[in-house]
Formats: C-alpha cells, structure tokens, sequence
C-alpha cells in the first residue's frame, strides 16, 4: 500500500545531530507552513503537545537494526524494534510529548522535543491526559536505566 505524508514544518533546534540523552531542557521551535498555520489557534491555551515527525536522518537495516541493544549500550537487552523507541525503525517516524513553551503566529516553541534541527514535522497534536497518560501502564525494568538522562 502506498501512503502520502507531507510535512507541515519544519524543526529549528540548537541540536544538530541526535544524541542520547539530556533533551529534557532542549528549547526548539516548530516552524508551520503558512498555509497550516491558523491551526495552532487554541493551541496556547494547552501545557502540553505531542509533535509526530519524520526521522529524516534515520536509516534501517533489517539485519542489524530489527533487534538490536538499546542505544547499542553493553548493559541493555536485545530486544525488537518494536518494542523500543530507537531512531532506526522500518518507518522513522518520531512522536514526543513536550512542554508547550509559547505559540506565536506560525511559531510554536516547545521544550523536550528529541528532534534535530531540520526534521519535518508531520502533525502536532494537544496531550489530553485522558487518551495520553495511562495510570496502569508498565514497562521493563531495563526501560527505566535507558531513560535515567534522556530527558
């Protein structure tokens, strides 16, 4: 099946190569495509968002990417891509959840965004805790070593 996405901004970050750990305080502006940008009315009035993006930077390699170490760290278990949020997937598409920092014409600044600067963005979404935050949800234990300094 064929599928068409295209962008609606684009990224402006100080981080120019991905990196893995530390994005919490990583400030970054999501510029909209004039034609989008009357849709982030309303936007403001959200602490939050979740901003869906192309990876445009990833690779994938079935063989050495399809179950792989996290972050490719010694202490991490050998686990599938789908059950890991690497860059390296058969689809690079990214989501994050971040703190809403200011929207502003066409502009919406954010803070947390693990994205480098020039990545497309795909849409952006308001976080609504009733559909987003799962009060039952687990993950594994090595989930919780791997996160300690990303954000």
């Amino acid at each position: 099946m064929e599928l068409k996405l295209e962008s609606i901004g684009i990224v402006k970050s100080p981080v120019i190569e991905g990196v893995d750990n530390n994005w919490g305080e990583v400030k970054s502006e999501i510029i909209v495509d004039s034609e989008f940008a009357a849709g982030l009315k309303g936007l403001e009035e959200f602490s939050h968002a979740i901003i869906v993006y192309f990876m445009h930077k990833s690779s994938f390699c079935i063989e050495t990417d399809l179950q792989r170490r996290p972050q490719g760290r010694d202490d991490m278990p050998i686990e599938g891509i789908f059950s890991q949020r690497a860059k390296h997937r058969p689809n690079p598409i990214g989501i994050t959840s971040v703190q809403i920092v200011s929207v502003q014409d066409n502009i919406l600044r954010v803070k947390g965004l693990d994205a480098i600067d020039g990545t497309p963005v795909l849409d952006i979404k308001p976080y609504y805790p009733v559909y987003d935050m799962k009060q039952e949800a687990k993950t594994p234990e090595w989930v919780d070593v791997l996160m300690k300094n990303y954000f």
